[in-house]
């Protein structure tokens, strides 16, 4: 097997890795860092880049310039509210995807040729598969542990997850980005199909929110057994 057919064996999320370290540059830096946030100004950008104001700034006018980049408004405890940004949709080929061209293709030939019941049968057993692949390589015993575990196995399918807990509102996986993109809007029992497949990974009641706004999206599934 030469390189280019090693390579295509990748998972998007290693590609997406593979692809970040080389175009490593202020801009894909900035793009990162927004996406694991409500937005940032240049401020916040500038602290964490340690780099200049000016050069943060400069980077910011270009990706907005070029439709990747919005702003708004956010209100100070004092004084006027700061300029923010924030990722629009134009970023979302830039994670990675799980083959949404080619799912969709399946899932409309599936219902064309076998009855419009067919797409939510074959994501139900997709769910069901993956759920039984979490199990078989769940080991921690707590809650806490399985829940990172999780996280980590989600985390491989680019889903960029990360374990929260907090005193007030328990614990919490959250996830910055869908990889199924396109397909989760056309078929959005999905987000059903998902939050019962880490429901029965945890054996913990799970609940789901959605945070959604211009390329802003936070996945939090609450783990209501450990909080309020």
């Amino acid at each position: 097997m030469d390189a280019w057919s090693a390579s295509i064996q990748l998972s998007p999320t290693m590609l997406f890795n593979i692809l970040r370290e080389i175009l490593k540059t202020p801009a894909m830096e900035i793009i990162l860092l927004l996406k694991r946030s409500t937005g940032m100004s240049v401020n916040e950008l500038t602290a964490i880049l340690n780099m200049s104001y000016m050069g943060v700034k400069q980077h910011c006018v270009t990706l907005e310039k070029n439709g990747y980049l919005d702003t708004r408004r956010r209100p100070k405890p004092t004084g006027r509210p700061e300029k923010v940004y924030r990722l629009t949709r134009k970023t979302e080929p830039l994670f990675p995807q799980t083959g949404n061209e080619l799912s969709l293709d399946m899932l409309t030939t599936a219902e064309k040729v076998f009855g419009e019941t067919a797409p939510q049968k074959l994501l139900f057993s997709f769910f069901q598969t993956r759920g039984d692949r979490y199990l078989a390589k769940l080991k921690g015993k707590s809650i806490i542990e399985r829940a990172e575990e999780v996280a980590k196995f989600r985390m491989a399918e680019g889903c960029m997850s990360i374990v929260e807990y907090h005193p007030e509102s328990g614990l919490e996986i959250i996830e910055f980005h869908n990889p199924f993109g396109e397909v989760a809007r056309r078929y959005p029992m999905i987000s059903e199909l998902e939050t019962e497949m880490i429901e029965r990974v945890l054996n913990y009641p799970v609940e789901r929110k959605v945070e959604e706004a211009s390329g802003l999206l936070r996945i939090v599934f609450k783990i209501r057994a450990l909080g309020s």
